[in-house]
């Protein structure tokens, strides 16, 4: 063989062996990416792009390495390229809108939801794009959480804190202690487990700080949830109970949710629950108020996306049945978990398939008019949320504080738990009420001052005299009532100084008819029986608040008396009947102390003036339209 040919059999024999290495390189990456070890499949993907090996498809893997790993800024940067490339699956338009809004690009992120869309994507009907005004809304919202310290954090993830009894449970991924050499291949750190510590201390928690007894294991343990009494744990944990890790058919290891008790002093006798399977994950689990459901999260058969917020009833002798999706109000097309229920029963819950600030947000139901039924859902605004993965909610029995966790910037490690307080919306109610017969005073025009005299609220009041407006804490304020018939009343009041739990302050109104009016229909109408004429027992007491008005609060009032009947009988009789009425209605008032000069008239009109005009004497009326006519009124003439 010449030289020449020799060189350039070498050359062939260079290309097909670099050829053949960089196709192991890119099979290890496609291993470790589908073992979800996707640290070290970056890391391989990384040099196939900068070796110009099938270029296109390792940016693509790597994009969605760090998409895995929530990390916007690396997936954005590769994605950024990706949707350059000619021919490229439109889905990578979606995800690099996903990946622009955890960077709080928000106006670039809806242009590439917009290009997925035109090119034929579909989206869903919770997705982002939705309500163009969200972030906006958001972020000019009334602030209600205000962070506070946490010292337990670590340079490693962590999360689910859960508090009771002045002890602070959590999960964590901090092991450096003795002889851990086992790392999660995800995101290369140590395995999760359950930590707890005083909810006060600012001392460090490591390795000494475990939960003692048999929860955690060799892989990973939480978050958890414990019973009202303090005895019975539910934790997650992956499919690994009693030294056996049981893997589905697809190698994988599910989560499952264990039960354990609380003896002398630790966590034991673990039960694998009846609610999992081998084949799908269960996990995440929150207690209602009196720990008869247990909620969770799952994608078991019937979940609508990747996974989907479930709840099962938790028998008297600790059996669970039920097991039921909490619907599509709650659950979307992607990903829902970390439920919690507050002692209001208000489900709390992470999702990144509503609209939202970012990746995983924190979300609330609201309820609808049974106690049971969820009418819709609330984003929780900042700063609980962020534009990162924000998640695995807990709100103390109080109301006020509570934690969260984010991998937001800016925290000491990946996963970092975020402690609260909260500031709940204040109102002031009331209700507008005449002041002569007590009866409330519908529409009535309501206006809210600051301390400055500047008006802040208008509005009017409900057909009970109800109503109610926002009110910001610290502030002086005074409320003006008045009504075209009434005089004006009003009230000063402060929010100063005021317990954080407090939602309320209450400052009812009441308006005095103006003096000189002909007619007022606040002082109340007594009633007879048929063809009687009697004061009844009910009247009496209606007339007695007539002499008290009159008498303690009215000293110059003057009315006048005018009595009705129904319209059976003859029309004399009728009139000699009414008159009988008023008079007798007269002689109760004078007998009881009243001048006789402050009735100006007693009257009867008979069947003349009857309230229920198609109910004639002829017709089949029924008895409660016949009393409504059988009637005395009482009409304010004169009020000073």
């Amino acid at each position: 063989m010449k030289f020449k040919d020799f060189k350039l059999f070498c050359i062939v024999i260079l290309i097909s062996f670099t050829a053949f290495s960089q196709q192991g390189k890119q099979r290890r990456a496609d291993t470790l990416f589908n073992k979800f070890s996707f640290v070290k499949a970056a890391k391989v993907y990384q040099e196939l792009v900068q070796n110009n090996y099938n270029k296109d498809y390792a940016m693509r893997q790597l994009a969605d390495c760090y998409t895995f790993l929530r990390d916007p800024r690396n997936a954005a940067r590769y994605y950024k390229t990706v949707v350059k490339q000619e021919h490229v699956p439109i889905e990578y338009y979606y995800k690099y809108a996903q990946a622009l809004r955890g960077l709080k690009k928000y106006d670039e992120s809806e242009e590439w939801l917009k290009r997925y869309k035109d090119s034929g994507g579909v989206v869903n009907k919770n997705d982002f794009s939705k309500d163009a005004n969200f972030i906006s809304s958001i972020f000019t919202a009334k602030q209600q959480y205000f962070l506070d310290r946490v010292y337990f954090n670590s340079k490693f993830s962590d999360f689910g804190a859960f508090e009771q009894n002045g002890k602070v449970y959590f999960t964590s991924s901090r092991d450096e202690g003795l002889g851990i050499k086992r790392l999660y291949g995800w995101n290369e750190q140590p395995f999760l487990d359950v930590y707890v510590t005083d909810a006060k201390s600012k001392k460090n928690v490591d390795y000494n700080n475990k939960l003692p007894g048999d929860v955690n294991s060799v892989y990973h343990d939480g978050p958890v949830t414990i019973t009202k009494d303090g005895q019975t744990m539910y934790f997650s944990r992956n499919n690994f109970n009693e030294d056996i890790e049981t893997k589905d058919r697809k190698g994988l290891t599910n989560m499952k949710i264990y039960r354990a008790h609380l003896v002398d002093g630790k966590w034991t006798n673990i039960e694998d629950l009846s609610i999992n399977g081998n084949s799908f994950s269960t996990q995440h689990p929150a207690l209602n108020n009196d720990d008869t459901r247990l909620y969770f999260a799952s994608d078991r058969k019937g979940t609508l996306g990747g996974s989907d917020i479930w709840y099962c009833d938790i028998n008297p002798d600790g059996t669970l049945s039920n097991v039921t999706n909490v619907g599509p109000i709650v659950n979307t097309p992607n990903a829902e978990g970390f439920p919690f229920i507050n002692n209001e029963g208000v489900l709390f819950f992470s999702s990144d398939g509503h609209v939202g600030l970012g990746l995983l947000d924190i979300f609330a139901t609201i309820k609808g008019e049974n106690e049971d039924e969820i009418a819709s859902i609330i984003n929780l605004g900042t700063p609980v949320n962020s534009s990162m993965d924000d998640f695995s909610f807990f709100m103390n029995p109080n109301g006020i504080t509570g934690y969260f966790a984010s991998n937001r910037k800016n925290g000491r490690g990946s996963d970092d738990i975020y402690a609260y307080h909260r500031e709940p919306e204040l109102h002031v109610e009331g209700v507008v009420t005449d002041a002569i017969n007590t009866k409330p005073i519908p529409f009535a025009r309501i206006t809210l001052f600051n301390d400055k005299g500047e008006q802040v609220a208008y509005m009017e009041t409900d057909e009970k005299g109800y109503y109610q407006i926002n009110i910001d804490r610290n502030q002086d304020y005074k409320i003006v009532a008045n009504q075209d018939k009434y005089i004006d009343d009003y009230r000063t009041f402060t929010s100063k100084n005021i317990q954080t739990e407090l939602t309320s302050i209450r400052a009812n109104l009441l308006l005095n008819p103006k003096p000189n009016v002909v007619k007022l229909a606040e002082l109340n109408t007594i009633y007879f029986d048929f063809d009687k004429f009697n004061i009844r027992p009910d009247a009496a007491k209606e007339l007695d608040k007539i002499v008290d008005l009159m008498t303690n609060k009215y000293p110059d009032m003057v009315i006048r008396i005018e009595s009705y009947t129904d319209p059976r009988g003859t029309e004399s009789y009728n009139d000699k009947l009414s008159v009988d009425r008023a008079n007798s209605t007269y002689e109760y008032l004078i007998s009881n102390g009243i001048d006789p000069a402050r009735i100006t008239s007693h009257k009867g009109f008979g069947e003349r003036k009857l309230i229920t005009m198609d109910c004639g004497d002829d017709k089949n009326c029924k008895e409660e339209q016949y009393q409504l006519n059988r009637r005395t009124k009482f009409i304010v003439e004169k009020m000073e």
